[in-house]
């Protein structure tokens, strides 16, 4: 891959946009810069993400706002495809075509200078070459959506945005398609992708938006996300080298608002986590007490979706 352009700004960017569909608010004004690197679009079902994507893409106009790719709008502009590369959920193959034959043509509609060279290198991207001369129709759901993210990519697009990407595939499958989005984000790329899997977005993808109901319920970091929660409790696991003794000295602690013996250690809910995470090796050593373990045990992309949902 190429090394991308500079562009001013966010890849892109997305100003106080809404959409409906009659009295139905899809999207409701959402704002957001996405620039080089991975952003992972979470939400549930019927949240919005698809709708979003279709907007960013071109494919819908928003009933408020403004969408930019790279500077340009993106709507009614089919200049923005230069630069941007898509992945819809839904499939779009014609079965009756080779995965070599759905990518070259890809390749020919951008109107590249070396088409054949250009849909051999995405083929070969995304491990689809020895199987490329047979007819998509006879492929797996994984496979098939590899050669839809092999079209996508023929024209080395400096954005990319896929919807559900890894629906249908294996874990194989799936491993090797994240190596490449990660390449691409190391290598400067813009890549959205969408999911309702918590997993998905959490192994991949340091930067979050999290849509619910239409709107922007949070974005950044899903652990700095978390750590804003300040109405829950963080939960730690700890181990030390006298369990009782540094439970009865951390519950002295005005950061803490609770703490449980267990079996495998001591169970913490501390309301401020600086303050709990700061204070615990002074505690620990003045008591003369080893740290064996400190973990986290509610700071995964589910605690934060579930709170963002039922909050």
């Amino acid at each position: 891959m190429s090394t991308p352009a500079a562009v001013t700004g966010g890849a892109v960017d997305l100003a106080g946009i809404s959409r409906w569909f009659g009295d139905v608010v899809a999207v409701n004004d959402i704002s957001m810069a996405l620039g080089p690197g991975i952003t992972g679009l979470l939400g549930p079902n019927g949240a919005g993400k698809t709708t979003l994507l279709h907007m960013m893409a071109g494919f819908l106009p928003p009933s408020r706002g403004t969408v930019t790719v790279c500077g340009l709008p993106a709507w009614r502009n089919p200049g923005v495809y230069r630069t941007l590369g898509l992945v819809t959920e839904r499939e779009s193959v014609h079965g009756f075509l080779t995965a070599r034959e759905f990518v070259l043509s890809a390749a020919r509609m951008h109107r590249l200078s070396q088409p054949e060279a250009a849909a051999s290198r995405a083929i070969d991207l995304v491990d689809l070459g020895s199987v490329q001369d047979r007819r998509l129709g006879t492929y797996s759901k994984g496979m098939r959506q590899r050669a839809r993210v092999a079209a996508a990519l023929v024209h080395d697009p400096l954005v990319l945005l896929l919807d559900e990407p890894f629906n249908g595939m294996d874990p194989r499958q799936r491993m090797h398609m994240m190596e490449i989005l990660r390449a691409m984000g190391d290598a400067g790329r813009t890549v959205l992708f969408s999911s309702h899997i918590l997993e998905e977005v959490e192994q991949l993808s340091g930067t979050v938006q999290v849509m619910v109901a239409g709107r922007l319920a949070a974005s950044g970091d899903y652990r700095t996300i978390r750590r804003l929660m300040t109405n829950r409790p963080h939960v730690f696991s700890i181990r030390s080298s006298d369990d009782r003794r540094l439970a009865t000295a951390l519950i002295a602690l005005p950061s803490v608002r609770g703490v449980e013996l267990e079996p495998s250690g001591i169970k913490v809910l501390a309301g401020d986590y600086g303050a709990f995470t700061s204070s615990l090796p002074r505690i620990a050593r003045d008591a003369g007490i080893r740290l064996r373990q400190l973990m986290p045990s509610d700071e995964s992309l589910e605690s934060v979706f579930s709170y963002l949902v039922t909050a």
